[in-house]
């Protein structure tokens, strides 16, 4: 049995990271896509199945209860100070019959237990209370891991001027990284909030932060963006 925890696990992860940076940077990776004039807050998945224990969804609750809620809560903060877009993501699908001959899980429940996001129940996909969207916010709903992925997202976004993205949610590994990518992909500056990102494995957080921020996006701290939504809320 390993007497690393995962503390120490991320920590150590981190460092390694740092260390390897070099070599992203001597081949000139690690540029910065930097912030456009009009961000929306994209919180994916910050929804009772992944916040709250109990579920197969369930993700590291220390970090959950102690670092991305409050993230979450400071970011919210700042960008309904700001009057700049919130979308809330979340996950549920209708048919959730394995054996049916045709469902909205597409091939995923083949991979993983989509099916116990049941749509008929509200609570397990409703947003965690402690971050509940308020009148003037969208709630999204995805089939996929991306929130772009078969979503109105982008047009959206579009239609109300949103250049840049500011994403959290979990988890790191999946739906968070795959909304970055297909974000920039779609022409949209990609920012990820390093302390509001969550998984349930120890060291997805720590690897997939690093590699998005080399390829995908630029990683800020909460603060750092907290004071940059701000800044151009005054512009």
């Amino acid at each position: 049995m390993s007497t690393v925890d995962n503390a120490q696990l991320d920590k150590m992860l981190s460092d390694a990271f740092a260390a390897a940076s070099a070599l992203y940077k001597e081949r000139g990776f690690q540029r910065r896509v930097g912030w456009g004039k009009k961000p929306a807050l994209v919180s994916v998945d910050l929804a009772n199945a992944w916040t709250r224990p109990g579920n197969p969804f369930t993700c590291d609750q220390d970090k959950m209860d102690n670092e991305i809620i409050p993230g979450m809560q400071a970011l919210l903060k700042a960008f309904r100070a700001a009057n700049f877009p919130v979308v809330h993501v979340t996950t549920a699908y209708e048919i959730t019959d394995r054996n049916s001959s045709f469902t909205d899980m597409g091939l995923w429940h083949d991979k993983i237990p989509v099916e116990v996001v049941d749509l008929a129940n509200k609570d397990l996909w409703a947003i965690d209370s402690r971050i509940a969207p308020i009148p003037g916010e969208y709630t999204l709903l995805k089939k996929r891991a991306s929130s772009f992925h078969g979503t109105e997202l982008a047009g959206i976004l579009r239609a109300n001027n949103v250049d840049t993205i500011v994403v959290t949610g979990v988890t790191a590994c999946a739906c968070v990284r795959q909304t970055i990518c297909d974000g920039i992909a779609d022409g949209f500056r990609t920012i990820a909030a390093r302390e509001a990102i969550g998984d349930r494995v120890p060291g997805a957080v720590a690897w997939n932060l690093f590699d998005i921020d080399a390829k995908f996006g630029d990683v800020e701290s909460v603060d750092t963006i907290c004071k940059k939504v701000a800044e151009l809320a005054k512009a």
